[in-house]
C-alpha cells in the first residue's frame, strides 16, 4: 500500500521497436550488444530466437527507446558492431495496426444453396417484410440489437487535437476492439469527414437504422454539446458523447471512494475543477446530480462566476448559473484554498505540488491532463492524501473504458431509448462498489481496466436504472449472454 510522502516511481515508458538482427557467433558476445544499447538509453524487455546454426543466430530483439530520435543512431551503431546485421526493424505499434485492427465476421455459414436461400433470396424477404410491418423487430432479426456507431469528425482526437477524420480512425478501431473484448458489443468507427454541426446530426440520423446506440468520440467542444442533444431529440436510440460522460462517471466512481478513505461527508465536499470544457461540464453535472452542491470551476480567465458577462461563451453562462453558490472569484490558486477536491480536467503543470498545501485536510487530487497532468503526480502524493490520475503508469487510473463497455452492454440488452442522468448514477456507484471494503486504500479507489466484474456490474445497473426510468423496451432477465 502506497503511505503519504512515499512518491511512485514511474515505470520505463516509450517506443518499442524489434530489431531482427543477424549475428556472428565467433565475433561479437550477445551480451556485449545488450551493453551498447544499454549504453544508447534503451531497454531490452524481449528476446526470441528465429534461427540458429553453428555459424550464426537470427534473433528479434524487442527494445524500448525514449524517443524515436534514437532509432536512427541505434541501428547505425548496431551495424557497426563486428559480426551484427540490422536485417530489419519494425515498430512494435505500427505492426499492431497493420490492416487494421478489426474486421467483419459472418455469424452464420453459407456452404449449400439451402444456406443461401435463408441467409439471402428468397427467404430473406419474409424477414423484410416483418419489419417493415414491426420495426422493433430489427433488435430481434439484425445487427442492430448488438452494433454501436463510434462517431467523430477528428476534432479532438485524444490529446492530440484537430487533426481530422482520416487520423483518427486508429483511435476509434482501437475503441471497437474494446467494446468486444471487454462487453461483446459490436461496434464499427464512423469517421465523418465534417466538422459541420448540421452535416453531422443529418448523417448520424441517415445511418442510424443500422445501430442500436451512437456513442460520440472526440468532438470538439462546444458543438459536440449541441450534437448530442439534438441527435437524441431526433432518435430513438441512445446518444452518448463518451469524453463528456463516460469521464463524467468514472470521476464520480473514483471520487465515492475516495471520499470513504478521507471520512468527509459527500454533500459538504468543496470541489475545484479546472477545465470547463466537454468533460468538466459533464463532471461537474454528474456530481451536483449526485448531491455535492459547492464545486468552483474554473477556466483560463479563472473561476467562473455569476456576475461575469460570459456572451461570448454561452456554455460558460450555463455553467455558472448552476456553481459556485458562493460566488468566489479569483485563479485557480486563489479559489483552491480550502478546497477538499481538485479535478484536473485541462492541460499539464498547472500547479506546482506544493501549492496543494493550500487545500483542506486530507486533498483529494485527480490530475486527468494526458500525458502531462496538471499537477506532478509523484510531488503531489507529498501533499495529497489521494491522487488519480488518467495515465496508466501510476495507480488510480481514471479511464473511461471502465464505463462504456458495460453501460452499452446495458441499454443494448434492455433496448433503451436514451441514456438518463439516473443511469450515468447507477452506472457510477456500481463501478465504485466492484471495490471491496475490504480492498479500499488510497492507492486503489478505482478498478483497473482489465477487471473482468466491471463491464458485467455496469450493465446491469445501467438496466435496472433504466426500467426505473421508463426509457427502457425491454427487460431481460440477466446481463446478456453475449458477454465474453
Amino acid at each position: 500500500m502506497h503511505t503519504k510522502g512515499e512518491p511512485y516511481s514511474m515505470a520505463k515508458s516509450g517506443i518499442q521497436y524489434v530489431f531482427r538482427l543477424t549475428i556472428r557467433r565467433e565475433e561479437i558476445a550477445f551480451g556485449d550488444l545488450l551493453r551498447q544499447v544499454e549504453q544508447q538509453g534503451g531497454d531490452v524487455i524481449g528476446l526470441d530466437l528465429v534461427r540458429s546454426d553453428e555459424r550464426v543466430t537470427v534473433r528479434d530483439l524487442t527494445v524500448v527507446l525514449p524517443s524515436a530520435d534514437l532509432l536512427e543512431p541505434l541501428v547505425h551503431l548496431f551495424n557497426q558492431l563486428p559480426g551484427v546485421h540490422v536485417d530489419n526493424v519494425s515498430d512494435r505499434t505500427f505492426l499492431t495496426h497493420l490492416g487494421g485492427k478489426i474486421e467483419v465476421t459472418p455469424r452464420v455459414q453459407v456452404k449449400t444453396r439451402e444456406d443461401l436461400s435463408h441467409v439471402y433470396t428468397p427467404g430473406v424477404a419474409r424477414v423484410v417484410e416483418a419489419i417493415a410491418q414491426d420495426p422493433m423487430k430489427a433488435f430481434q432479426l439484425t445487427i442492430k440489437r448488438n452494433t454501436v456507431a463510434i462517431v467523430t469528425d477528428g476534432s479532438a482526437i485524444l490529446g492530440l487535437g484537430n487533426l481530422g477524420a482520416q487520423a483518427a480512425l486508429p483511435v476509434m478501431e482501437g475503441k471497437a476492439v474494446l467494446f468486444k473484448t471487454l462487453a461483446g458489443v459490436d461496434a464499427f468507427p464512423i469517421c465523418l469527414d465534417t466538422q459541420d454541426v448540421e452535416a453531422i446530426i443529418e448523417t448520424v440520423v441517415r445511418i442510424a437504422p443500422s445501430f442500436g446506440g451512437i456513442n460520440l468520440e472526440d468532438i470538439a467542444a462546444p458543438r459536440c454539446f449541441e450534437i448530442e442533444r439534438r441527435l437524441q431529440e431526433r432518435l430513438s436510440i441512445p446518444v452518448f458523447h463518451d469524453d463528456q460522460h463516460g469521464t463524467a462517471v468514472v470521476i464520480l466512481a473514483a471520487l465515492k471512494n475516495a471520499a470513504k478513505i478521507v471520512k468527509k461527508p459527500w454533500e459538504s465536499l468543496r470541489v475545484v475543477i479546472a477545465g470547463v470544457g466537454a468533460a468538466g461540464t459533464a463532471t461537474t453535472e454528474l456530481l451536483l446530480a449526485s448531491g455535492i452542491q459547492d464545486i468552483v470551476g474554473v477556466d483560463r480567465d479563472g473561476a467562473l462566476t455569476r456576475d461575469r458577462n460570459y456572451e461570448s461563451h454561452p456554455a460558460w453562462a450555463r455553467y455558472a448559473a448552476i456553481t459556485n453558490p458562493h460566488n468566489r472569484a479569483g485563479s485557480l490558486k486563489q479559489v483552491l484554498a480550502g478546497a477538499d477536491v481538485f479535478i484536473g480536467l485541462s492541460a499539464g503543470n498547472l500547479l506546482q505540488a506544493e501549492e496543494l498545501k493550500i487545500m483542506a485536510r486530507d486533498p483529494i487530487v485527480f490530475a486527468m491532463a494526458n500525458p502531462t497532468p496538471e499537477v506532478d503526480p509523484d510531488a503531489a502524493w507529498q501533499y495529497a492524501r489521494i491522487v488519480a490520475t488518467g495515465r496508466s503508469d501510476y495507480p488510480n487510473q481514471v479511464n473511461n473504458v471502465l464505463c462504456f463497455p458495460g453501460l452499452f452492454r446495458g441499454v443494448l440488452d434492455c433496448r433503451a431509448s436514451q441514456i438518463t442522468m439516473e443511469m450515468k448514477l447507477a452506472a457510477a456507484d456500481a463501478l465504485a462498489q466492484v471495490v471491496q471494503p475490504d480492498e479500499l486504500a488510497p492507492d486503489y479507489i478505482i478498478p483497473g481496466v482489465f477487471n473482468r466484474r466491471v463491464a458485467g456490474a455496469v450493465a446491469e445497473a445501467v438496466i435496472r436504472a433504466a426500467n426505473q426510468s421508463g426509457v427502457a423496451r425491454r427487460t431481460p432477465p440477466s446481463v446478456s449472454a453475449l458477454m465474453p
